[in-house]
């Protein structure tokens, strides 16, 4: 009964619609949806839910560009800098801090996470909340599911999406988010919401929509599992003119006596810090300015976005709420 009702919207799709075959998947797109309900049905996603959620489906091609055209790959570092960390965001950052103090205090001293990051992460993922996209998650993440460059990855979240809705949390009409299916005001992936979602405000629901609780707390304990209390994601540096690039990336972790006897400095031209820390150097313009020395703190905010424009963002906008100085531009003569 159930697969007959899923075949029915099926049937639907294909009366009221033609649906656009993308250029990079043959299959017919009511034969792919065919099957995906039955994978659906299989994972124990309700008949109902796919009704409600899977009705008048179809591919957005505008979907498929934004996938081939993402802000990180087309922006240079002071460009993108200047986007995302402005003075608006730094303003209102220190106003939350303010006006959110208790609940930021709260999951701060329970998760061990400083209040100024979750607030930059929030300030970035949707404006602090006023901003948390426009496009039908479902109906993105069918798009990016059918289309073959990351079809696993999304299939997986269009599946955890469904899951949400057929708990209950959101309806398919209220889902809303970002064009690659983040949602709320930390842009969770609905895998994230499945595995760190937290009922912050204990009214019974997980509404990272609508309750910044639930969605500061939720933040904090996805970051929770990687973040080291007592430390900072990273600080701007000074590298010599005759520094082996070779040596930056995550992938090289020195202690900062070692890093010090190559010539890295603090921008300020003193020496690093004699702490028993480890750290990489990052090259995010692909030569020798800016340069940025990282820590585990650093590879923690990676899990939000694989970007080192994003993470070294997220970062200085934390600092910047926090009172620090803008990055400096000119390396020191």
């Amino acid at each position: 009964m159930k697969m007959k009702n899923c075949l029915f919207t099926i049937s639907l799709l294909t009366f009221f619609f033609s649906i656009p075959v993308l250029a990079q998947n043959t299959q017919p797109f009511n034969e792919w949806l065919e099957e995906f309900c039955a994978e659906a049905l299989s994972a124990g996603i309700s008949n109902e839910t796919l009704d409600e959620a899977l009705i008048n489906i179809q591919p957005i091609e505008r979907v498929i560009q934004r996938d081939r055209n993402q802000a990180e790959s087309r922006l240079d570092f002071w460009t993108y800098i200047d986007r995302v960390v402005t003075d608006a965001r730094i303003v209102e950052g220190r106003r939350r801090m303010t006006e959110d103090k208790e609940l930021l205090q709260d999951v701060s001293e329970r998760y061990g996470i400083p209040a100024r990051i979750l607030v930059s992460a929030w300030g970035i993922e949707s404006s602090y909340g006023n901003y948390q996209g426009n496009d039908g998650v479902i109906s993105s993440l069918v798009t990016l599911a059918y289309d073959p460059r990351r079809a696993t990855f999304f299939r997986r979240e269009l599946l955890n999406a469904l899951r949400i809705i057929d708990e209950g949390h959101i309806s398919s009409e209220a889902m809303k988010g970002s064009w690659a299916g983040a949602m709320g005001q930390l842009q969770f992936m609905p895998s994230t919401f499945i595995d760190y979602a937290k009922d912050g405000d204990g009214d019974g629901r997980k509404d990272i929509w609508g309750s910044p609780a639930d969605a500061i707390e939720s933040a904090a304990n996805y970051m929770a599992s990687s973040w080291r209390p007592g430390f900072i994601w990273g600080r701007q540096v000074t590298i010599p003119d005759d520094f082996d690039v070779s040596l930056s990336g995550l992938d090289t972790q020195k202690p900062l006596i070692e890093w010090s006897a190559l010539g890295v400095k603090q921008i300020d031209g003193t020496m690093l810090s004699s702490a028993d820390l480890n750290g990489s150097i990052i090259l995010p313009n692909d030569n020798n300015h800016p340069a940025f020395i990282v820590y585990q703190n650093y590879r923690s905010i990676l899990r939000w976005n694989r970007s080192h424009l994003f993470a070294i963002a997220l970062g200085h906008l934390a600092d910047r709420i926090g009172g620090q100085p803008p990055l400096q531009q000119q390396s020191l003569p």
